[in-house]
């Protein structure tokens, strides 16, 4: 499989996107369905019939012809039909079968998710395509879009540039096809329904909210059908329907504070949760929640135990426990798993937040663990072991104080473990963050644990060959 993958992926580089027949024909005609037409709207399971051959739709389509979009193509061929809606035609010989790619990756059903970030394809210059081309495509299970905004109760889409209009050439574009100039669809939506396309088993979920777009959840839960209703809405919207298979909330923070402070109660959330799943049905409701595991603390004030009944899985941050925002220190690292010596604040590490969770009725099979694509420093610091002074957040390429793991890698590599995570401190600077062989850890950790899988924030902070998607994929059961 990843030879043909291998193969395929340099033909669209190329920009150039071969169509296959597809080898799996049926040797004997069936009845043809209603014939094919140019414009109607089909979507996953619907069966059409065109040039005596019946088809199924793997997705939502239309004006698609049949037999001319390969075998990675929305139109899967049943073989030759007659009668019903089209006559009968002689089948003509397939091509020798060819594996494709299944988007199916990690081992056991375990989640691999990762967030995918709007804003990504201006400064940090990374696409859609880098999904493909970094091999992390066939790593991951889940992929979040962020962020979608939450204004005035409702779900709205934030940088419309970005996520439909921008232009992309062919040498930019998943599948090598240059987008043109009078198609209704173009941007980031359109580029993950051809990924979808190659990989029809990734789920590609919406998220609204973060960390600068909380402050309207407030207003949302006074209205919580509303709010579904609108949610629903935009992610169907017929532009792009059938590109998202959910929703993602990350309400930072419900009944507590983040960038700013909610005061909605410990219900609201379960309220908002309650609202989406009615209104989703079978669609994925999952959110991104804290990893406080404090006494007294977020998971306690936010309602996540008795919300967890509407949810497929939460996300778990346990990352960004500690930073340069305690710009004297001291130095410990910003992802650990488990708790340590000098520990700042007792209860803000991985295991702790998970327990926290199981304790307050959330199952381990609805619990992913959170890892980061980035680490977290201090400069002015003479210890090369946790818990020094500082007199600073670290010089980072788009944030003092935070950098991405593919930078970190060869700038200052790891030169010791804590907590389970990494750390590394070089010409005064100190470091922590996650790698291959601490995730290694921290997955085993997982699985013995029964957890449901795992998530990153976020996918540019990964190397280009995607190292660390491809650590959480191998470390899952």
């Amino acid at each position: 499989m990843i030879a043909a993958l291998t193969a395929a992926l340099a033909v669209m580089t190329a920009g150039v996107f071969y169509t296959v027949a597809n080898p799996f024909t049926a040797s004997a005609a069936t009845t043809c369905s209603a014939a094919w037409s140019a414009s109607k709207v089909y979507v996953g399971g619907d069966t059409a019939a065109h040039n005596g051959t019946e088809y199924r739709a793997k997705w939502w389509t239309q004006g698609e012809e049949p037999g001319t979009t390969g075998e990675w193509g929305v139109w899967e061929s049943k073989g030759a039909c007659g009668g019903g809606g089209e006559p009968t035609q002689t089948a003509g010989p397939t091509e020798t079968p060819t594996e494709e790619p299944t988007g199916n990756p990690g081992q056991g059903g375990k989640i691999n998710a990762a967030y995918f970030t709007e804003w990504g394809v201006y400064g940090r210059n990374y696409h859609v395509k880098n999904i493909v081309s970094s091999g992390s495509a066939e790593d991951l299970t889940h992929i979040n879009y962020a962020f979608g905004n939450v204004k005035n109760g409702q779900c709205t889409l934030d940088d419309s540039y970005a996520a439909i209009d921008k232009a992309y050439t062919a040498d930019q574009s998943v599948d090598g096809k240059a987008d043109t100039w009078d198609q209704p669809l173009r941007g980031n939506f359109n580029q993950l329904l051809k990924l979808k396309q190659m990989y029809p088993d990734i789920k590609v979920v919406w998220s609204f909210g973060g960390w600068t777009y909380s402050g309207g959840f407030g207003q949302a839960a006074q209205n919580p059908a509303a709010f579904a209703e609108s949610c629903y809405n935009l992610l169907h919207d017929a532009r792009w329907n059938g590109l998202f298979d959910g929703i993602d909330i990350d309400w930072e923070y419900p009944n507590a504070c983040g960038l700013t402070c909610d005061t909605s109660g410990t219900q609201a959330f379960t309220n908002l949760m309650s609202a989406l799943r009615s209104k989703f049905g079978n669609e994925l409701v999952t959110a991104a929640i804290t990893a406080d595991g404090t006494s007294g603390g977020k998971i306690d004030l936010g309602g996540y135990g008795t919300a967890a009944q509407y949810v497929d899985y939460y996300q778990v941050m346990t990352y960004d426990y500690f930073g340069a925002w305690d710009k004297d220190g001291p130095t410990a690292p910003h992802s650990p798993l488990n708790s340590f010596s000098g520990q700042p604040i007792a209860g803000f590490d991985g295991a702790t937040a998970i327990a926290k969770l199981k304790s307050v009725g959330v199952p381990s099979s609805k619990l992913l663990l959170g890892f980061g694509y980035y680490g977290r420093g201090w400069t002015g610091v003479t210890q090369a072991t946790p818990g020094g002074s500082a007199t600073g957040a670290a010089p980072g390429t788009y944030e003092a104080g935070i950098e991405d793991y593919k930078v970190l890698v060869n700038k200052c590599p790891a030169t010791g473990t804590v907590g389970g995570t990494a750390y590394a401190y070089c010409n005064g600077e100190w470091w922590s963050y996650d790698t291959p062989a601490t995730i290694a850890t921290k997955t085993a950790w997982a699985n013995a644990q029964g957890l449901g899988g795992a998530f990153a924030w976020e996918l540019s902070g990964d190397t280009s060959n995607g190292a660390l998607v491809n650590a959480i994929a191998a470390g899952l059961d």
